[in-house]
C-alpha cells in the first residue's frame, strides 16, 4: 500500500466518522470510518519505514560502494 492509497483511506475514514451524520440498520457507518482511518494511518507509518529503509530512487553511493580502481 503506497502513501496516497494510505492517506485516501484515513481521509475516507475521517469523513465517515466526523462528517457523515446518518444511520443504517445493521451497519455501523463511524465503525467503519474508525477500521479505514485505523487502516490508512498504519498503511501511511509502514509506507514511511519502508521508503526509509529503502533509500529512495538513485542517490549518493558511498566510497566504499563504489567499483574498485584497476592500476
Amino acid at each position: 500500500m503506497g502513501f496516497t492509497v494510505s492517506l485516501l483511506l484515513a481521509a475516507t475514514g475521517a469523513i465517515l466518522i466526523w462528517a457523515v451524520d446518518t444511520t443504517a440498520s445493521g451497519f455501523n457507518i463511524h465503525t467503519a470510518g474508525v477500521i479505514l482511518l485505523v487502516v490508512g494511518v498504519v498503511g501511511f507509518v509502514v509506507s514511511l519505514v519502508f521508503w526509509s529503509s529503502w533509500g529512495g530512487f538513485g542517490g549518493i553511493r558511498r566510497a566504499d560502494e563504489r567499483d574498485p580502481v584497476v592500476r
